[in-house]
């Protein structure tokens, strides 16, 4: 399809309501919280929180290594523990804002601190994580490695703090926290069997451990969750790592390994436009002929969230690579990078092509409140669901997507690399030589 044709046919936002809602700013949240405190009462039998149900952990980062260590367990609603994983799931059932917040505010966060290479902060004589599996620590190992929610008693040391942690661009909000005193198993977790690969490989390298789960079949939510645990890696390498941390370095090692999948593939034959909105986030994917190179570029939108004064000017960060991939840590656009260049490098492997890729990443001011990263991976990779627009040459097809975003061409040119053309890839290189 003609790239004009493909722009005007796009469908208008069919969540126009709850847009409209998101925009008033509609913080229903709080009275959620207060539901969530009557629950609380109901589920609670002296200091103990009984029949809970913990479909995920938490590792924080604050106070690094004696870092908080959490079980996330739904309260009153722990037949649906499930829904409250974040996964592509939530993406596909297509929850808005207020949706994520509900079920990331319904889980609490009951906590320890630990030390990230032991599961004590009071003595460094304790075992070190790899060999630990009872306690607290041991039993969030085992919340983290098996493949369904896991029943448990956790006792508490007080009552829930009710405030909201906002989250980040990379994590999702949290919901109510509380001090606990310790936890009990009362199912016997069941563990996929490469989980147990894993886990009994002693030399195995996290990373090669990683790739070898997301070969599996494992999506980069669990393995980001087995990582977070201290469950992979040689056996002495192992520690607890920041939830935060984890999810970059997961979609980091996987985008690694798909890149070398594509390293000799054939490149495509066409620019091709693709594009996909959610939550107030509106994401333009160029793909042109060339080995491969990736660029996103963030336009966040004054009165959106991470740029929240409406008087502001709209707010531009950029970040690339080239055909060898980067040698340092991406600081301007972080954990986004990551997340939407693994959407992309999946549906070019997953055609046996490499391409060169620009990301469009327009943040609207009906982003009210962060989600979470998640967003970003899973609107990327379903951008691919789908016709796409064609264009001549790259540079037309940025011309023409220009048109559609809040900056003008000339300012975009300025943020990106590949839109000014200062990026030559290696066949261009190799035709004048």
């Amino acid at each position: 399809m003609r790239l004009d044709d493909y722009i005007e046919e796009l469908e208008p936002d069919e969540e126009a309501e709850r847009r409209r809602l998101a925009k008033e700013k509609s913080y229903a949240i709080t009275d959620h919280l207060e539901e969530f405190e009557r629950k609380f009462d109901d589920a609670l039998s002296g200091d103990t929180l009984v029949g809970s149900t913990a479909p995920s952990i938490f590792v924080g980062r604050s106070n690094y290594p004696d870092i908080p260590v959490g079980l996330l367990s739904p309260v009153g609603n722990e037949g649906d523990a499930e829904e409250y994983v974040t996964d592509g799931d939530w993406y596909r059932q297509g929850y808005a804002i207020d949706d994520v917040l509900q079920r990331r505010t319904g889980l609490l966060n009951s906590n320890k601190r630990a030390n990230v290479d032991s599961p004590s902060i009071a003595s460094r004589l304790t075992p070190s994580v790899h060999d630990t599996w009872d306690g607290f620590v041991g039993v969030q190992r085992e919340v983290a490695i098996a493949d369904r929610p896991v029943d448990l008693e956790i006792g508490l040391d007080d009552t829930p703090d009710l405030g909201l942690d906002a989250g980040t661009d990379v994590a999702t909000p949290r919901g109510p926290r509380a001090n606990a005193r310790n936890a009990d198993l009362t199912e016997n977790p069941h563990v996929p069997r490469p989980v147990k690969k894993t886990l009994e490989d002693d030399d195995w390298q996290a990373e090669g451990a990683m790739t070898y789960l997301y070969r599996r079949g494992f999506d980069v939510y669990e393995i980001n969750s087995i990582l977070s645990a201290g469950a992979l890696g040689q056996t002495k390498q192992r520690r607890l790592v920041p939830t935060r941390w984890s999810i970059t370095a997961v979609d980091d090692t996987v985008g690694k390994f798909l890149r070398g999948r594509i390293r000799n593939a054939p490149s495509i034959d066409e620019v091709q436009v693709w594009a996909n909105e959610y939550v107030g986030n509106r994401y333009w994917i160029v793909l042109a002929p060339g080995n491969w190179e990736f660029e996103l570029v963030e336009m966040k939108a004054p009165g959106s969230i991470w740029n929240p004064n409406p008087e502001d000017d709209l707010w531009m960060a950029s970040a690339s690579e080239g055909y060898e991939g980067r040698s340092s840590y991406v600081e301007e656009t972080a954990g986004a990078y990551y997340a939407a260049r693994l959407g992309v490098l999946e549906y070019l492997e997953s055609i046996g092509r490499q391409a060169k890729c620009l990301v469009l990443r327009e943040v609207s001011d009906d982003y009210w409140a962060p989600v979470g990263v998640w967003q970003v991976r899973e609107s990327v990779r379903n951008a691919f669901e789908g016709q796409y627009g064609e264009a001549e040459t790259f540079h037309d097809a940025v011309s023409e997507v220009a048109t559609q975003l809040p900056v003008s061409l000339a300012r975009l040119r300025r943020k990106s690399e590949l839109a000014a053309g200062l990026q030559a890839n290696l066949s261009a290189f190799s035709s004048r030589t």
